[in-house]
């Protein structure tokens, strides 16, 4: 029998392409991307509105499938799943920050932290509360648990959102423009909150339009018209 193939890298594409069929015809978002990013790196993704970053870091969360092409993550094969078999994956291995917080307004930030729990069937239902407060300490706000996302401010709502992306202890966080709604000092926060989180083992990959920002990560990676432009380790950062 076959020895069965083991990539290491925490993120492992080769030769992907995406293509969109719309009205006007074909687009090619994605034309061959080869991208590796090792366990621990704090990658992020920049380039202009249109050029793939968002469909790039879609397939990497398993949100979008590619045309062609093998992603690997986390030592799966991602693009040979079914689509129970990837919401069942990506529900433990990955964790997705989104601009808009998207917590639950009628649950208190300590419930919206448990979800992932409840949805994956992680940790014994007794324990989740405890692990949930946890998490919350973890990304300073604990003394938040017991309030409504209304009583927060943004950059709380946004550490509550990270708290429950590591609710089941995923191996890659994805975050897409995180402070995108955060004041200059709120966002550096938040970025600093990533940096801990990688020195801690975790595989950060954050889609930004601020290069500041950027370039408080290990690497930068430009994406431009489908392809990759550059990658290209932030000074002192390299692994």
């Amino acid at each position: 029998m076959p020895v069965p193939e083991i990539r290491a890298d925490a993120i492992d594409l080769s030769a992907v392409r995406k293509v969109y069929v719309t009205g006007a015809g074909e687009f090619e978002a994605l034309k061959g991307i080869d991208l590796r990013v090792k366990t621990g790196e704090f990658v992020a993704v920049v380039g202009k509105s249109g050029s793939g970053k968002s469909t790039l870091i879609n397939m990497i969360a398993g949100i979008d499938r590619p045309t062609s092409g093998e992603v690997w993550v986390a030592g799966t094969p991602v693009h040979t799943l079914t689509e129970n078999q990837i919401a069942v994956w990506r529900g433990r291995t990955v964790g997705v920050v989104f601009q808009f917080f998207q917590l639950l307004p009628t649950l208190t930030a300590l419930e919206n932290v448990m979800i992932p729990m409840d949805f994956c069937n992680v940790h014994a239902a007794k324990e989740r509360p405890d692990r949930a407060m946890e998490l919350l300490e973890l990304v300073g706000v604990g003394e938040q648990a017991d309030k409504l996302p209304s009583g927060l401010s943004g950059g709380e709502q946004q550490r509550v959102a990270i708290a429950r992306s590591l609710a089941n202890d995923p191996a890659l966080l994805v975050a897409d423009e995180p402070t995108g709604n955060l004041d200059d000092q709120t966002a550096s926060s938040v970025i600093d909150l990533f940096g801990d989180l990688a020195s801690r083992g975790k595989t950060i990959l954050m889609v930004t339009h601020d290069l500041d920002l950027a370039r408080r990560g290990s690497r930068i990676v430009t994406v431009a018209a489908g392809h990759i432009e550059s990658s290209s380790f932030v000074k002192g950062a390299e692994l």
